[in-house]
């Protein structure tokens, strides 16, 4: 017998022996799953005939209420637009469509936000191969993915907020929903469990002529009840077919004093948003505080021996802003794309929540915690097969704090030129004090006030979430 044929001899009576046992057929399904199960959906690569013999629910979650999966949403979603075959380098044309476009916000019907209200499960404790995707190293969940479901979930709870009467029951829906900004996501002090299931629900909370602000909840069931994990607020704008220009979604009408509350707090955000762009580094120059502050950083940093003051010391118990930058290099593939054949923004936003924690973990040597994301901002979409940059810099600490600031950028490589698309701002936590990160240039001195002023915004807004427990 050859040594190839005898070894799948081998294999086939392993597979006899293990159906002999329960146990043993066990472990054979999960390994099986790992090569199977839990594959990324953002391909969307199913056929419509399958996406209409699919049951809508998928069985009892574990506090026993009836469930509908993430997974069975977002193929709702890809049948919706139509987009319901393998991945071809062309997105099938959708110019047809623009008829069905609404003119005005008028000639929507206004909304409640209990219209909006979107509740899935995705099922850890059920299926294996969601665990071994969306399990760290150290056995807790990967934050990246679970932001990664906010974004396309977002998405999801806008086209259920949009109704258009007019739009016959057959037909695509029109209207392209895109990411625009990631206003906050805040993590609580639990720590998700990577074997049981993880709720996810939100609704709409605020509206403007042509953009839509969603909040989301993530939630696991545990010790028989749902554990808070995170709030999310995401701004999506409803476009053309063509992601060329803004379209009307339909206005908000408080069905209640909740929802006018709501509706309220949505306004404040607005020009709170408004605020906090206006007050970047670009656009205000450093106040008489700020200035004080890094002028004290250059004496402190600077020789007193040397006349020239060109000399640069570092101070103890500290590292130079410099020396805290790391960068990766992504080449986006099919499976990465959202169902417009760009690259989808939660692939971005997953790859720069874990780079901003590696960032945060070889700076302080210590496995810190995301415990805040936001002011993220999504100015180019990035076609697929794009070389995407990424890179991370601690800029900002205060005490077991530190202010991460992630820059994407797509890079050509014929032209050698860099075009820069998301900007991603990060607060971790870590166990103990961290040394102060201190800039040397005028570029990251920048870079340290604008960390700054990110890191108090935190603080005034979220009274004493940040406030360090040493």
């Amino acid at each position: 017998m050859t040594p190839c044929r005898h070894f799948f001899v081998n294999i086939i009576t392993k597979i006899h022996q293990c159906n002999k046992s329960n146990s043993k057929l066990f472990i054979l399904k999960r390994k099986m799953s790992l090569l199977h199960d839990g594959l990324p959906l953002s391909g969307y690569q199913f056929s419509q005939l399958s996406k209409r013999n699919e049951s809508s629910t998928s069985g009892t979650a574990q506090d026993g209420k009836q469930i509908i999966t993430l997974n069975q949403l977002k193929k709702s979603l890809a049948y919706e637009m139509g987009v319901d075959h393998p991945y071809k380098p062309f997105l099938h044309k959708r110019e047809d469509l623009q008829k069905y476009l609404p003119k005005t916000q008028e000639e929507l019907p206004k909304r409640t936000m209990q219209d909006s209200i979107v509740e899935a499960i995705i099922p850890l404790s059920q299926d294996l191969g969601l665990q071994e995707k969306y399990t760290t190293f150290l056995g807790s969940v990967r934050t990246g993915r679970l932001v990664e479901d906010m974004d396309i979930f977002t998405v999801i709870v806008a086209r259920k907020h949009i109704h258009n009467p007019k739009l016959p029951k057959d037909v695509n829906f029109p209207q392209t929903l895109v990411t625009v900004l990631v206003d906050r996501i805040e993590f609580s002090e639990y720590m998700p469990k990577p074997n049981k299931d993880i709720k996810i629900s939100g609704h709409v909370t605020w509206v403007s002529k042509s953009t839509i602000e969603v909040v989301v909840w993530l939630d696991q069931f545990e010790d028989n009840h749902w554990q808070r994990i995170t709030r999310a607020l995401f701004m999506l704008a409803a476009r053309d077919p063509s992601n060329t220009y803004s379209t009307p979604v339909n206005a908000i009408e408080p069905a209640n004093e909740e929802e006018k509350q709501i509706l309220i707090r949505g306004d404040a955000r607005k020009v709170r948003r408004l605020a906090l762009d206006s007050s970047h580094i670009s656009k205000k120059v450093p106040s008489a505080e700020e200035q004080q502050l890094l002028h004290s950083i250059y004496v402190k940093t600077s020789d007193p021996n040397d006349v020239s003051m060109s000399k640069r010391i570092l101070p103890p118990q500290s590292v130079w802003m410099s020396s805290t930058k790391i960068s990766n290099a992504i080449l986006a593939q099919p499976e990465d794309r959202n169902l417009h054949n760009t690259v989808f923004g939660g692939f971005i936003m997953r790859h720069a929540t874990e780079l901003s924690w590696i960032a945060g973990y070889m700076f302080c040597r210590y496995r810190p915690r995301t415990r805040s994301m936001g002011d993220i901002s999504f100015k180019h979409p990035i076609p697929i097969n794009s070389l995407i940059q990424m890179h991370a810099t601690v800029v900002y600490t205060k005490n077991n704090f530190i202010q991460t600031l992630v820059f994407a950028q797509v890079y050509n490589p014929l032209s050698g030129l860099t075009q820069t698309t998301n900007a991603f701002h990060f607060t971790l936590e870590a166990p103990d004090v961290v040394p102060q990160v201190l800039p040397q240039t005028y570029y990251e001195a920048m870079l340290y006030i604008d960390g700054k002023r990110h890191f108090q915004n935190l603080k005034e807004t979220q009274g004493g979430f940040f406030k360090s427990k040493l």
